[in-house]
């Protein structure tokens, strides 16, 4: 798979709104992720990046940034409010920011693409969005992580028993913690930035992720075992800090945003092409891959529902509508 480490860019001559020295001086717009070079994050943000530059002429430049260069996706969501980045690709962190983004973080919830871009149109932007907007973040569109998986040093996971006991590296999100306490495994959020490392010495025996992240960082070579759960559906949020957008022109907002919103069908589109590429590549490196007893995770998480519902304002119901969406 063809990588590019150098940053992609696209810089706006805006006075007060950036990097540079003086009031004529260029700005950077600084979008940030954690994707390794060749990731579904890496390749869909270069494209939207090659897009916008297109469409701002001279007008603009921004930096992509990938592999965490400028922190984790908590640093960075601090940053956006800071105003020292302009642009961030969050995942499951944004549970820990909205506690109604925890909605995308139940187990088996979401079916396919088609049925969250249901969920978008009629729970997301009505719903979800507001509740971001009020903490200082605004969603200018939704790209895809994707649906994740479990790999591990121990043993193939054919069912929950399996996860008993094994010490597994977790995104930053409670309700994934709380997933996989429910399943019998120790869960540990950490960095992406450090998964490798941790598998490495031992001190994680395994993780969970999308294969196109698995793949990018390189994870299955100090992984034995691959077993497709495909345990939760996780999107990818375009964000910005609302004080920072504000300042930008508004046809340059426009163009961002609609830009923005333009590349999910690349992202979904990418991610169905590079889903299966990825796996053989994964069986041709040696990694033990297994299809888990789906049914059987489905009804050992089912109380992180129960406690969703109980414990999030509206979580019940925003649970029902987008199982009512699947079917649709």
């Amino acid at each position: 798979m063809k990588t590019n480490v150098l940053p992609l860019v696209l810089v706006l001559a805006w006075p007060g709104c950036g990097g540079g020295g003086g009031a004529d001086s260029p700005i950077e717009l600084r979008f940030g992720h954690v994707g390794a070079p060749g990731s579904l994050f890496a390749v869909t943000a270069e494209e939207f990046a090659r897009r916008a530059n297109e469409r701002l002429g001279d007008r603009a430049k921004v930096i992509v940034f990938g592999s965490s260069q400028l922190g984790g996706d908590d640093v960075m969501l601090q940053k956006l409010k800071l105003g020292t980045v302009d642009l961030v690709l969050p995942s499951t962190i944004m549970s820990s920011i909205v506690e109604a983004f925890g909605l995308f973080e139940m187990p088996y919830l979401l079916t396919d693409r088609e049925h969250m871009r249901r969920v978008e149109e009629e729970v997301f932007w009505p719903d979800l969005h507001p509740l971001a907007v009020a903490r200082g973040y605004e969603v200018l569109a939704i790209w895809e992580n994707g649906f994740r998986h479990v790999t591990n040093n121990v043993r193939p996971i054919t069912d929950p028993e399996d996860l008993h006991g094994i010490k597994l590296r977790t995104p930053r999100g409670i309700w994934r913690v709380k997933m996989f306490q429910a399943l019998g495994a120790n869960p540990t959020p950490m960095p992406l930035s450090e998964v490798f490392v941790a598998l490495q010495t031992g001190s994680m025996d395994g993780q969970e992720n999308p294969l196109a992240q698995i793949v990018a960082a390189r994870l299955h070579e100090v992984q034995s075992f691959l077993s497709l759960t495909g345990h939760v559906y996780t999107p990818a949020y375009v964000t910005v800090g609302t004080e920072r957008w504000a300042k930008l022109p508004e046809d340059v907002r426009t163009i961002l945003r609609d830009t923005a919103r333009e590349m999910q069908e690349f992202a979904y589109a990418t991610a169905e092409r590079m889903d299966p590429e990825l796996l053989e590549d994964l069986r041709n490196a040696g990694i033990v891959i297994n299809e888990p007893d789906q049914d059987a995770f489905v009804t050992a998480s089912s109380a992180v529902y129960d406690e969703f519902a109980a414990s999030v304002a509206n979580g019940g119901e925003l649970i029902d509508r987008v199982l009512a969406l699947a079917t649709r």
